[in-house]
């Protein structure tokens, strides 16, 4: 079961930019900050009362982050949605015909999390996300 739309990923050139902007123009505060070496990426997580935003600075060339600026400009790189069994929803999303970029689980910051192919999803990157039972969102 899809439970709720976990954070919405937001490609952005600067993080302090970004932060500044989504802090003095919205009133959202940042609950964390972290880098994934493995990703490229230095991440900032501005929670909602439903959601959080996940605003994402590549810091390597080679990212995907980096990519995405370099062929589409900043804005909205992804949907997460929160679900129950990741494991039977990517089973489902195969069979439906789905193109998966995770064919299993990896360990994301909030649980376990899987990428489905924006060409399945009608131009839109939706990230998996089955967080940990022991573990709180960012929120």
């Amino acid at each position: 079961m899809i439970k709720r739309v976990h954070h919405i990923g937001i490609a952005v050139k600067s993080l302090d930019e970004a932060t500044a902007m989504y802090q003095n123009g919205l009133g959202l505060q940042v609950s964390k900050v972290t880098a994934s070496e493995k990703d490229g990426v230095k991440i900032a997580f501005l929670p909602t009362d439903e959601a959080e935003l996940e605003l994402l600075e590549p810091v390597s060339p080679t990212s995907s982050i980096a990519r995405f600026l370099e062929t589409r400009g900043e804005g909205i790189h992804h949907i997460a949605l929160e679900v129950d069994n990741i494991e039977a929803h990517l089973r489902q999303l195969e069979a439906a015909g789905a193109v998966l970029i995770d064919k299993t689980p990896r360990q994301g910051a909030d649980g376990l999390v899987a990428f489905v192919h924006p060409k399945s999803m009608k131009g839109v990157l939706v990230e998996l996300v089955q967080r940990e039972p022991d573990t709180a969102a960012h929120q």
